[in-house]
């Protein structure tokens, strides 16, 4: 019995170090993830777990950051529920994009959300977001090749090159 219990607090113990990674995204979230990036380029992806293009993309982006860490600044906001979180770790994990900020939709109303981050967005994902050093938005939705995202990267550092 003293086994078992061990093993219930272990496996606990890792879900909730696992959950503490994903933030509730709520009103006022699209803020605090700009601001925190305040002069810097990202990419921020709106994903879900039943979308059939999401996987491709996330592990292409996981790829890149990979060979471009110190100029990729992935976050990733899964438009599922806070009920998803176990199942949204473990795919995250499997695309090997868990070291990405990671965020997901903490409302009942969704639709709040996603106002708030575009107006014009009805919940189609994926929809990737590509900000640019001033956070000029340039928003795609489907599938981003990587050609795209890499022609994007060099031309936010010939941008810092000159700011510099």
């Amino acid at each position: 019995m003293r086994h078992l219990f061990f093993l219930l607090l272990l496996t606990f113990s890792a879900t909730a170090s696992s959950v503490e990674n994903i933030h509730s995204f709520t009103p006022g979230s699209m803020e605090k993830i700009l601001s925190a990036r305040e002069g810097k380029p990202f990419i921020l992806v709106f994903w879900n777990l039943d979308c059939q293009y999401c996987p491709t993309e996330l592990k292409m982006l996981s790829k890149l950051k990979l060979k471009y860490t110190d100029r990729l600044d992935v976050v990733l906001v899964a438009t599922d529920t806070l009920d998803d979180v176990p199942q949204l770790i473990s795919r995250v994990k499997s695309y090997g994009i868990n070291v990405a900020e990671q965020w997901v939709f903490a409302s009942p109303v969704p639709e709040r959300l996603r106002f708030e981050v575009d107006k014009r967005w009805y919940g189609e994902v994926p929809r990737t977001h590509f900000y640019d050093l001033a956070h000029k938005r340039t928003v795609k939705t489907g599938l981003v090749d990587q050609k795209f995202v890499e022609s994007w990267l060099d031309r936010n550092n010939e941008l810092e090159a000159k700011r510099h």
